[in-house]
């Protein structure tokens, strides 16, 4: 990927570097058909902004609340039971060591589902976060490729965790753009 965006870049700086013009309407495109204009998208800003990502983060982090909620219930059950076996181990409050066993067995199971249940509830977020960025990923590529035909050859994206562009001239960066259009087709769809 990265040597996809180096050859990109060398790419748009030969085509930069033959006199292109810049147009006021469109500041990364240039006059010539045979030129590349490029531009690029802040993820970082667009998540933020956003409102339909907003809205599957808000979904995300209710169902988080709610797994976390309940493995929180069943965990203090659990807990309280362990303290009350202790308890009882302490007082000699069985009436036989076969009994003691198969409670300590039943806590052992207990605590073996609720790692299960753990695990199974954090996999689920997992699988229903990458649903959701391969959905808002979508989203944008259906847009994008409306969007940017006609006016840019190329669209990069950069963030704070993966900053593929080094250097961008002023004009280039379309996120306010993008996030105000997509966010008024967010809310036509609503509608």
């Amino acid at each position: 990927m990265k040597k996809f965006i180096v050859f990109a870049s060398a790419i748009a700086a030969l085509f930069a570097s033959t006199g292109c013009q810049q147009n006021a309407a469109q500041p990364a495109a240039c006059a010539s058909d045979s030129t590349l204009s490029i531009a690029y998208i802040n993820t970082d800003s667009l998540l933020v902004n956003y409102e339909y990502a907003q809205t599957l983060n808000d979904q995300l982090m209710s169902k988080g609340e709610a797994s976390r909620a309940d493995f929180n219930q069943k965990y203090r059950v659990f807990q309280q039971d362990a303290i009350d076996f202790q308890r009882k181990v302490q007082n000699n409050a069985f009436l036989s060591m076969d009994r003691a066993q198969k409670e300590q067995q039943r806590l052992q199971k207990v605590e073996q589902d609720l790692a299960e249940l753990e695990n199974k509830l954090t996999n689920e977020i997992a699988q229903e976060q990458a649903r959701m960025s391969k959905e808002l990923q979508d989203t944008l590529n259906a847009f994008l490729a409306d969007y940017a035909t006609g006016r840019y050859s190329l669209v990069l994206n950069t963030s704070m965790m993966n900053n593929t562009v080094l250097y961008a001239a002023p004009g280039i960066d379309i996120t306010g753009e993008v996030i105000e259009k997509l966010n008024g087709r967010y809310k036509a769809s609503k509608k």
